[in-house]
């Protein structure tokens, strides 16, 4: 992995889960980027020259008490969440714009998702130009323990302007007046709730969504009819593992799911925060197979920060995306990003990683890679949740 080029984004990191790169009309790649941390909304980098990247616009969230962790554009239509500090604050939802002059985005609409027991929206997956399909609260959701406020949710924009609910989806037992009862929670410790994190969908089964579901473990379901979303199967680690699975990415000519934990405690408290390998050929009976390599505990466990697996590259389908069935890349926070052949299932190896010094100012102390994205030339760009800005790489496997 060879460092091309850094950027620090003016100074103003906290850069969350959102990468998309949007090829423009006149042949520019802009990568867009959601800030974890307020002030900044979301920025856009002229990477067509990945070794000379140029930031473009940089924008402001409404107040201090939001964030905009993630983001997606499919064509000229960017959809940015934004979920609150607090429930009961606004804006707290969707907001959808056109980003066809990437210089002026402009707001086409606001898709409401606050309310008396929501926060909004933490994560929005968005690859075919008509579903967001999301994790969110809503206003008319009272989850029985508050740490359960986001669930699958799937919002309509055929018409970017005048966006709609087309299905939801909670884990039963977690909403006020569910005939199931609460699930088990994991130790306090690690209990960080049955809520959604990713929610995937990808053309190749457009009747399926593929979702993390945090201390709920992997849940498949059929979305063929999104007014009676079903479930095709659930996987979970926890217990004895302490939660929060966080991506579920499927290899479809291989029958595999490739699931991801997000590290969510500083110093190795949560350790292992693992990368699984599911023999998924029976979708209805997932079996875990093997787990990625980790890296070492001993060199970074205590490095500063947080020390596991986060999220994956995620083979979007858009023009400018890498994909591969067998070469998977992940982000490991303060373990850098790392790149695996996963041609033999059962013995997954590690066959490349790019771990960068501690960014000056960084609250951890070390690096802390919170994303990544791999575009269809191998690059391989990548953020640093505090204060680090971008790192583009180039991957030579």
């Amino acid at each position: 992995m060879k460092l091309l080029a850094h950027h620090e984004l003016a100074g103003f990191g906290g850069l969350g889960e959102g990468m998309a790169m949007q090829l423009t009309s006149d042949g520019r790649r802009i990568l867009w980027l959601a800030h974890e941390s307020a002030p900044k909304n979301f920025s856009g980098v002229d990477v067509t020259d990945p070794t000379a990247p140029k930031l473009i616009v940089q924008t402001e969230l409404p107040h201090m008490k939001l964030r905009s962790n993630s983001l997606d554009v499919v064509g000229n239509t960017l959809v940015v969440a934004y979920q609150a500090s607090e429930v009961g604050i606004k804006p707290a939802g969707v907001d959808i714009f056109d980003v066809s002059i990437p210089e002026t985005p402009r707001l086409l609409s606001h898709f409401d998702c606050s309310g008396p027991h929501s926060r909004g929206v933490h994560a929005v997956w968005f690859v075919d130009g008509k579903y967001i399909h999301m994790s969110s609260g809503a206003p008319d959701f009272q989850p029985r323990n508050p740490l359960d406020d986001q669930f699958y949710r799937i919002v309509d924009i055929s018409d970017p302007t005048k966006p709609f609910e087309a299905g939801r989806w909670w884990y039963p037992g977690t909403r006020e007046g569910d005939e199931a009862p609460p699930p088990a929670r994991l130790p306090k410790q690690f209990d960080t709730g049955f809520r959604t994190h990713n929610t995937n969908v990808f053309p190749d089964r457009p009747d399926r969504a593929f979702v993390g579901y945090i201390d709920g473990g992997a849940v498949v379901l059929d979305i063929s009819d999104m007014k009676d979303i079903k479930v095709v199967s659930q996987w979970n680690h926890s217990p004895p593992f302490n939660g929060f699975t966080h991506t579920v990415l499927p290899l479809f000519d291989r029958g595999l799911w490739i699931v991801s934990d997000e590290c969510v405690q500083d110093n190795g408290a949560d350790w292992p925060k693992l990368v699984w390998v599911v023999d998924a050929r029976n979708e209805a009976n997932p079996v875990p197979i093997g787990t990625f390599p980790a890296p070492s505990f001993e060199a970074f466990a205590k490095r500063g920060g947080r020390f596991g697996a986060h999220n994956l590259h995620e083979n979007l389908p858009g023009p400018t995306s890498f994909r591969s069935d067998t070469i998977i890349v992940g982000s490991f926070f303060n373990a850098g990003v790392r790149v695996y052949d996963t041609s033999n299932p059962y013995q997954v190896q590690e066959i490349a990683y790019f771990v960068p010094g501690a960014p000056k100012l960084s609250p951890a102390g070390a690096i802390q890679l919170n994303d990544v994205y791999v575009d269809d030339r191998r690059i391989v760009y990548t953020v640093d949740r505090f204060t680090g800005g971008l790192y583009i790489l180039e991957m030579n496997i």
